[in-house]
């Protein structure tokens, strides 16, 4: 089991690693040649801003460059694709996350992404240093909007290990002072889950949330997937529902075989009545990514592959 408290996941950070490697290989020769060139013009305003005006030909996703003082205090203009902009020069940058940790004392060293301040969007600098005869004289610096990049962006694998993730402290500090209310669903779950299991194997729809603490569930069809259903508990109780779906056969493609459905339902009913006060609110099952999903009174949240929810002797059912 893994513990979620803020921190990404390895997928998300191998993907991010990824794409960081590729912009790195993507600037590091001409942000190194533009240092260079202005190496030899140290540090004269005015020539620094024609040889940035002249590199940023070879950045043509670049936002803004410009020159900084060992102390990260700006000696040039920003220089942008619609001119220079003046007003920059003598700017202190040096409390800006791309300078505040750890620059570069040799070549070109990428920044985290971070939210501009001009803008409010997500942005990432390259700074490389400026040397003459192995002095460091200063660092030129190049920001980039993040959505001008011309990245891959491949989308990172979800994992499909079980995590727990800890919800509201303010819920979880109240719970043992409250006792779970039978709702209408609860009172009709046994329609509700079977209507749900028909639209699920039957009828297109590949993730299914049932809310039963607010009597509704939330459905997403393979016809229409980027639109979600909201079904009260009316239409859950009544089989004339199925009538209104088409008749969809199961994807082959599909992580969770269709047998599996009812058992991972009668799993949610089974958690909803198993204690008074640490009870589910929400469960849902995603058949293509074959992950359960399980959010209870205390709202602390489970996410776990159908397999380890079925296995009764699952780490996950001892803590329940």
């Amino acid at each position: 089991m893994t513990t979620i408290a803020g921190n990404a996941l390895p997928g998300f950070r191998e993907s991010v690693r990824r794409q960081r490697a590729e912009l790195e290989r993507m600037l590091a020769q001409p942000m190194e040649r533009l240092a260079a060139r202005c190496a030899e013009v140290w540090p004269d305003r005015e020539r620094l801003d024609e040889v940035l005006t002249e590199g940023l030909r070879a950045l043509p996703y670049c936002t803004f460059l410009y020159a900084l003082d060992r102390e990260a205090r700006q000696i040039s203009d920003n220089i942008g694709h619609h001119g220079r902009m003046p007003e920059h020069y003598g700017r202190d940058r040096s409390g800006r996350p791309y300078l505040n940790r750890v620059v570069p004392v040799k070549g070109m060293i990428l920044s985290d992404a971070y939210l501009s301040l001009r803008a409010h969007r997500p942005s990432i600098t390259a700074v490389a240093v400026v040397e003459r005869n192995g002095k460091i004289l200063g660092f030129i610096g190049a920001d980039f909007d993040l959505r001008d990049l011309p990245l891959t962006r491949r989308l990172y694998a979800e994992p499909t290990h079980w995590r727990q993730i800890k919800g509201d402290p303010a819920i979880r500090g109240g719970v043992f002072q409250q006792t779970r209310v039978e709702s209408g669903l609860d009172r009709r779950i046994d329609d509700v889950l079977a209507i749900l299991e028909e639209l699920i194997v039957s009828h297109g729809v590949f993730h299914g949330k049932i809310h039963f603490s607010s009597n509704r569930a939330t459905v997403w069809l393979l016809d229409d997937p980027y639109r979600y259903r909201l079904l009260t508990l009316e239409m859950l109780v009544d089989p004339n529902i199925c009538l209104a779906f088409p008749r969809t056969d199961y994807p082959e493609d599909a992580v969770v075989p269709p047998e599996a459905i009812r058992p991972i339902l009668e799993g949610f009913r089974r958690l909803r009545f198993a204690d008074p006060t640490i009870y589910l609110r929400a469960g849902s099952v995603n058949v293509f990514n074959g992950m359960v999903a399980l959010n209870f009174s205390c709202d602390g949240s489970h996410y776990l592959p159908w397999t380890e929810f079925l296995d009764s002797e699952h780490t996950f059912w001892q803590m329940v």
